[in-house]
């Protein structure tokens, strides 16, 4: 997914990105070095995520860190819709400590 279309994540691929990562909001807070109510309040958004450009680059590319990929409303695959996955299945999930 590039950039722009990164920035356009909804609330729940969020909350998703951190289940399929075993990580509450605090840890994802700190991986991305963002405060944790913003994070609560990113996925308490109702469709797309809201919030500072600056923050949300930092929690979408703290997530690319650590092995996830946002998929987009169109993206290549079995499904539709957008979602999370990650980004190389095969391997072991190295993640930031």
């Amino acid at each position: 997914m590039d950039r722009q279309g990164a920035l356009m994540i909804a609330a729940y691929q969020l909350r998703a990105a951190r289940a399929l990562l075993e990580i509450d909001q605090k840890t994802m807070a700190e991986m991305a070095g963002v405060s944790l109510p913003t994070i609560q309040r990113m996925e308490a958004s109702q469709g797309n995520v809201r919030g500072i450009v600056d923050s949300l680059t930092k929690v979408i590319d703290a997530l690319n860190r650590a092995g996830i990929e946002l998929l987009s409303e169109h993206a290549p695959g079995s499904g539709s819709g957008r979602g999370v996955r990650f980004r190389h299945p095969d391997t072991p999930l190295e993640r930031q400590k």
